[in-house]
């Protein structure tokens, strides 16, 4: 057993899956509505102008889909796995290439070799980030996840949708 498949862990994935998935039909039905997520165990937040009834119609047929396999609307391009990936391999780098310069003079000579390396990091993010999505931030098998309720929130002027799910 690993630690993904903890229970907790476990929803969690599956919730981030969904959420995804919701969000991704959401957006072809409003392309032009920005939308965002939050997941937590107890389901996902959607925000964004959009009905209630839209959320919860792109949740259940989302849910159904990926039921039926179709595992890739669980990888977002804007999820923020992707851009903590870049952010840490792009850093990390950068750091490495710096960590033995100790005068300011040789923290400039290595100026080219952590521009290469941080661009080198960027790159290698790009087909890295979904990867962690698939096998780690995300669960696109929903197993026994249902959808509860849709609860719009507004609060000031912002539009929140809490999906609460369970299983």
């Amino acid at each position: 057993m690993s630690i993904l498949d903890l229970p907790l862990l476990s929803r969690l994935r599956r919730n981030h899956a969904l959420e995804h998935a919701t969000i991704s039909l959401l957006a072809q039905r409003f392309p032009r509505q920005p939308l965002a997520g939050y997941s937590f165990p107890g389901g996902f937040i959607v925000l964004g102008e959009v009905p209630a009834e839209a959320v919860r119609s792109a949740a259940l047929e989302a849910l159904t889909r990926l039921q039926n396999g179709e595992w890739q609307l669980a990888i977002h391009p804007y999820c923020g796995t992707n851009l903590l990936t870049t952010a840490l391999l792009a850093g990390l780098l950068g750091w490495l290439s710096l960590a033995g310069a100790r005068t300011r003079k040789e923290k400039l000579a290595a100026f080219p070799l952590t521009i290469g390396l941080v661009m080198t990091g960027i790159v290698v993010s790009q087909p890295l980030g979904p990867l962690i999505q698939k096998h780690v931030t995300t669960c696109s098998n929903p197993q026994r996840l249902s959808i509860v309720d849709v609860v719009p929130l507004r609060i000031g002027r912002r539009l929140f949708h809490r999906v609460l799910t369970q299983g």
